[in-house]
């Protein structure tokens, strides 16, 4: 199971234990997270696979999850090895430039200038995944400041800039996702960004072996905060 961005493996802790009666979960704590390593100058997007595969290879497991840039990992594994079935819950995958990616300059002078919690709106809202103005701002960074959440997704926000800057070296006319022929299950909601729902059907067409599965109720974080019992029901069925 691999997180999305500012996400870490604890966030996911009740999606993994829905789905413990039935799987043997493993949740990656990704790269600049906890213990594991920093991203490192040489962070990309090749590294984070051969982590997963790392992974896979330790546990013997032979099914992936990715969130969100975590799906991005996993569809990259799985044109790098044999998978009995990968799932992605809005994997985050650019096509034809359809991913927002002009926020990026700002956010990383508001990082720089000591400005967490303008930077986390100025990201979130350009991508159409929070509202924005000064009352968002504000309540952000109450919760940058007094809550463990809001600590812990504060000192995440530097790993964004290089996670989301592979998403936009990734940009492509998705053809190279024709070579992944495991089993693919493709989940999304209907509360999501369009330019997010309308990449599903797009990637389930050039995919050999995808279905698609899209939830009405479900927003971006339906794996981590919205409903994962909903989700691990997707993936048993």
């Amino acid at each position: 199971m691999l997180p999305g961005s500012t996400r870490r493996a604890r966030h996911y802790a009740a999606l993994a234990a829905a789905l413990s009666p039935a799987y043997t979960v493993h949740v990656v704590e990704r790269r600049g997270r906890g213990r594991s390593p920093a991203q490192g100058s040489s962070y990309g997007l090749d590294q984070e696979v051969s982590d997963a595969l790392e992974v896979l290879s330790e546990t013997g497991s032979r099914q992936l999850f990715g969130h969100s840039y975590g799906g991005l990992i996993a569809l990259h594994a799985a044109l790098r090895t044999d998978l009995d079935r990968v799932i992605a819950y809005e994997p985050g995958v650019s096509i034809h430039g359809a991913m927002p990616f002009d926020w990026m300059p700002r956010y990383a002078q508001l990082l720089a200038a000591g400005k967490p919690a303008r930077a986390q709106v100025h990201f979130l809202h350009s991508v159409d995944l929070m509202p924005g103005g000064p009352v968002v701002t504000a309540a952000v960074w109450a919760m940058q400041r007094f809550t463990t959440e809001g600590r812990a997704v504060r000192e995440l926000l530097p790993t964004v800039t290089r996670e989301l800057g592979e998403i936009r070296a990734m940009d492509s006319d998705g053809s190279r996702y024709a070579a992944v022929t495991a089993p693919a299950l493709l989940l999304g909601g209907g509360r999501s960004p369009a330019y997010i729902q309308e990449a599903l059907p797009f990637l389930a067409e050039i995919m050999p072996n995808a279905k698609v599965i899209m939830t009405p109720e479900f927003d971006h974080n339906a794996p981590d905060l919205g409903d994962p019992a909903a989700v691990a029901d997707l993936i048993r069925a």
